[in-house]
């Protein structure tokens, strides 16, 4: 089935333990800093069920089912999922990072691949085939945790203090494992269904404890979410924070107070080599990075459309130096669009058949990520200078009849009324300078880790042994002379 807005805001209304400024929240579709963003994937639900929208398609056991969740045979099913992905992305302007069809490309990538899960025993294989049908099935949200928390980075897991600082099996039943401990860093999982729980940063030989791979629902016993400062609760309308109110997806430290974990929900169980294999020896990993990029481009193409209308409103678009602003931006903006379109159409397929983006074009963008989109953020400041700074502290500044006129008469531009300018100028700010604009500048920073983590996913990814043959080969082509009296050619 796909599911509708509704369904969705229904099924999270349950027992979740959510605890924000140190209190418990009662209804996450209703909780101020909870509300928007809930609202918005109810919204995403109802772009996927509307049959006009063609997201959905017949599945290899003959459900229908969002395309979100496909698992692509060909370069026009990865046409398909992008297409799909990318009216997910254009309703919220590529601002909700963790949607539920992020973490649904790691289903898809891990359900391609069971063998990987195999070599840990034939129940894991099964496990994740069943789970992944029956999120597909039933259209389920699933966000995850999969890094530890920063308690003391140069140890091991099991080295910390607490060896129960990360997540870890803390006893084995005979239905299933307790897992004590905590992980980071849960973006939307306040509003999802299920959390998928693993460790994508190195583990160790000790770590074994640690090497997991499982989900839970949120209303699980014993798990509870301790959510960062809502960037939405406190703000007067979606007119004065239209990004903030809307997209605050929330980040959230999982705490696992042994929680029951049932044997048809684990994946990998004590394995470190498994737990790395299901990202990279699948395509997961790559999956879970086409989506972003679909995201990204079309954040980055929201960003620069704010830039031009910004640039026509104060009538410096005409300028050739604020043109030449605007096509460094439209030239950055295409660079990454075409690595996206480049990795779709150089393909792959594995031994199974299975197809999924050239890594080497789609973690050329990845290991740029963090260069790029300050230095994009950063034009825009350039572009809009101080008018971000001289608008009215909110909605109310327009309609109280003692102040509307000087607003109307003194902040607006040729031909456009106060009221447009400072509707998008206050966009602008929310993309800049809102506390919602520096998460999201920290967000993109670290997408897919530290600098180095994501430089590393474009070295091994590029296949430098193509060029360094084609330097070799050039070397070939000439030898020392043997004597003073060959010609230099």
């Amino acid at each position: 089935m796909v599911r509708t807005g509704a369904q969705y805001v229904e099924s999270i209304k349950d027992n979740r333990c959510i605890y924000i400024g140190g209190e418990r929240v009662q209804d996450v579709t209703t909780h101020p800093a909870f509300k928007g963003i809930s609202q918005t994937i109810a919204g995403l639900y109802d772009i996927s069920s509307d049959e006009k929208e063609n997201m959905t398609y017949l599945t290899e056991d003959g459900t229908i089912a969002n395309k979100i969740y496909m698992i692509p045979k060909s370069i026009e099913d990865l046409k398909d999922r992008r297409e799909a992905i990318q009216k997910w992305a254009n309703a919220t302007c590529g601002f909700v990072g963790r949607s539920p069809d992020h973490v649904a490309g790691y289903l898809a990538g891990f359900a391609s691949r069971p063998d990987v899960f195999a070599r840990g025993g034939e129940q894991f294989k099964d496990n994740v085939s069943k789970f992944y049908k029956h999120a597909r099935d039933n259209d389920l949200f699933l966000s995850y945790v999969i890094i530890p928390p920063q308690t003391d980075r140069s140890k091991a897991s099991h080295e910390q203090e607490n060896k129960f600082t990360a997540v870890g099996v803390y006893e084995e039943k005979k239905e299933g494992i307790i897992v004590r401990g905590s992980q980071m860093l849960g973006t939307g999982s306040a509003v999802s269904d299920y959390i998928f729980v693993s460790c994508i940063t190195p583990l160790r030989p000790g770590d074994e404890d640690h090497a997991l791979s499982f989900v839970v629902p949120l209303d699980a016993p014993g798990l509870k979410l301790y959510s960062r400062p809502s960037f939405a609760a406190d703000k007067p309308s979606s007119y004065d924070y239209p990004l903030s109110t809307r997209f605050d997806e929330s980040d959230s430290l999982i705490v696992f107070d042994d929680v029951f974990i049932p044997w048809e929900h684990v994946f990998v169980y004590r394995n470190i080599d498994i737990v790395r294999a299901q990202f990279h020896e699948t395509p997961a990993h790559v999956y879970g990075n086409n989506q972003a990029q679909i995201r990204f481009v079309t954040k980055l193409k929201f960003i620069i459309g704010i830039a031009k209308k910004v640039t026509a409103m104060n009538g410096i678009d005409k300028f050739l130096p604020v043109q030449e602003k605007l096509g460094e931006l439209a030239a950055i903006v295409a660079s990454v669009e075409g690595m996206l379109l480049a990795s779709e159409y150089n393909y792959t397929t594995d031994e199974n058949g299975t197809a999924y983006p050239n890594r080497r074009f789609l973690y050329g963008v990845v290991g740029l990520q963090d260069t790029i989109y300050p230095k994009v953020i950063h034009m825009l400041r350039d572009l809009v200078g101080g008018g971000v700074l001289q608008v009215p502290s909110s909605y109310k500044d327009m309609i109280n009849p003692e102040t509307r006129d000087d607003i109307n008469r003194y902040i607006k531009s040729t031909d456009v009324s106060a009221e447009e300018r400072v509707k998008l100028f206050k966009l602008a700010w929310d993309v800049i300078g809102s506390e919602f604009a520096g998460r999201h500048q920290q967000y993109e920073l670290f997408y897919n880790g530290a600098p180095f983590v994501t430089k590393g996913y474009s070295f091994r990814n590029y296949r430098y042994e193509e060029v360094v043959d084609l330097v070799d080969q050039f070397l070939e082509s000439y030898q020392i002379p043997q004597s003073f009296e060959e010609q230099v050619l």
